[in-house]
């Protein structure tokens, strides 16, 4: 009995591969009907968009904003070339600087969870999230209103 070792995936068989290949299919089907092109274009432009915004938003707050941010990117660079250089421009831009936070000390890194404190907590006040919980306890301290 021979012992077969599979041969590694070349380029063609990753699942990556596959998938961008049928994607090109399916957009060159959209692309030859010009109405439905420009619908489709739309519709990505309006999601991508939205994505982005709600990244742009989440930034600060705990969890995956700048991942939000690149998927949002990531949509529009589907169709769009600006956003596809913008997409590899802010990517850049963040690798760089998470690298170089990395090997600060810990005064700048506490520096730098103290401006994220503030920020969250100055548009968590601003958008009337602390009165809001605040009158679920009977708590109706006037500072707890937002401003605007």
């Amino acid at each position: 009995m021979s012992s077969e070792r599979s041969k590694p995936e070349t380029v063609e068989q990753t699942p990556v591969h596959k998938a961008k290949v049928k994607h090109r299919r399916f957009r060159a089907r959209i692309a030859e009907n010009k109405s439905l092109d420009l619908g489709y274009r739309i519709t990505v432009g309006v999601v991508g968009t939205l994505v982005l915004a709600l990244g742009v938003v989440a930034i600060p707050y705990p969890g995956p904003g700048w991942l939000i941010v690149f998927a949002g990117l990531g949509i529009l660079a589907s169709e769009f070339a600006w956003a596809k250089s913008a997409l590899r421009f802010v990517r850049k831009r963040y690798d760089e600087f998470m690298d170089w936070f990395s090997t600060q000390s810990f005064v700048i890194k506490g520096i730098g969870v103290l401006f994220t404190t503030v920020v969250v907590v100055l548009t968590l006040w601003l958008l009337g999230t602390f009165a809001l919980v605040g009158g679920w306890f009977g708590i109706d301290w006037g500072w707890l209103a937002s401003p605007i």
